[in-house]
């Protein structure tokens, strides 16, 4: 199935995967609609003034409003789901919100794509459903636990997606991406907070350097999504999108640290640390059901993801303060 003429709407399209995937979505030849969470100033977060402006149809809306959501899936024939609150330091903070977002947000696009007999649902997950790992790699078999506010919330919204699939026959399908990073990630992610602050600032501020992650390149991600929507057999299912490759925080740090070039000490930072039980130490993708089922592999390494990622920071200083801790 190619993406050429498809009527595609993508929520959370002005965040960091999701304005990568709607471009790709442009160039692929699809018609796209970009959900853009009202604000008062218009902004359309990292689609604003793109080159593909003119071929994009923006819909200022809420993922948590009914009415706007089914608006905004009208006619549509794919659905790809990005929009959520992400930040996990916040959902300490803002439980309630992360609910009715990402919970009650995927409920309503799913009652929308119920409603208008949606050809697919490309639903967002997340690695941290997993929580900490108890065996690895990390099969989607692997038991779900919610060390975060935010994590139980995605969990919440995956089996809402898997609800309405069994319940209803919509057709879903859940792509729970490994640790994305690249250009455009804010400083609410590790990585661009390190790269920050070794390009901008005489230190590196980290909370705890043990846990492991398993580093995506975005582009990478909107690979498997876009495979993921032209699979008939992925209909139900749901993949893991990782790079099977496993880092340390520290050992992360070190590596910026020498591809930047820079002569920074990193200094630990107890503000940064998760509650102790909230930590997810580990993190290792098992990724075979997605190469087996779409034939999705990662193209893009971690060391080359992580030179065009310096790069476009260096280009673009005036998106980080590496002085503060973005939650």
């Amino acid at each position: 199935m190619s993406m050429k003429g498809k009527r595609i709407l993508v929520t959370g399209s002005g965040g960091f995967i999701g304005s990568h995937l709607t471009e790709r979505l442009l160039r692929e030849g699809a018609d796209v609609r970009a959900m853009i969470h009202y604000n008062a100033l218009g902004n359309r977060g990292w689609l604003e003034n793109s080159e593909s402006d003119d071929h994009i149809e923006f819909f200022n809306g809420d993922i948590r409003d009914t009415d706007s959501v089914r608006r905004a899936v009208k006619d549509r024939d794919i659905v790809f789901h990005l929009a959520a609150l992400i930040a996990i330091p916040y959902s300490y903070e803002a439980p309630a919100s992360y609910i009715s977002t990402n919970i009650q947000g995927t409920l309503n696009i799913l009652q929308a794509a119920r409603e208008f007999s949606v050809e697919r649902i490309v639903h967002t997950s997340t690695s941290e459903v997993y929580g900490t790992a108890r065996s690895v790699p990390i099969s989607e078999d692997h038991p779900l636990q919610g060390q975060s506010p935010y994590s139980a919330s995605k969990i919440g919204a995956d089996k809402m997606a898997e609800a309405y699939h069994l319940s209803f026959s919509v057709p879903v399908t859940t792509v729970r991406p490994f640790n994305a990073f690249g250009p455009r990630q804010s400083q609410r992610a590790v990585i661009p907070t390190i790269i920050a602050q070794c390009l901008f600032s005489k230190t590196i501020r980290l909370g705890s350097l043990s846990p492991t992650r398993d580093m995506n390149f975005v582009a990478n991600i909107v690979d498997g999504f876009l495979l993921a929507a032209q699979s008939p057999e992925a209909i139900g299912r749901t993949m893991n999108i990782g790079s099977g490759r496993e880092i340390s925080i520290g050992d992360l740090a070190e590596l910026i640290i020498r591809l930047t070039g820079s002569n920074i000490k990193i200094k630990r930072d107890r503000k940064r640390e998760r509650p102790e039980k909230s930590e997810v130490e580990r993190l290792l993708a098992d990724s075979s059901l997605a190469r087996n089922l779409i034939g999705w592999t990662p193209k893009v390494d971690l060391e080359e993801g992580l030179k065009r990622t310096i790069n476009w920071i260096q280009e673009h200083p005036e998106r980080y303060r590496p002085d503060i801790y973005a939650t």
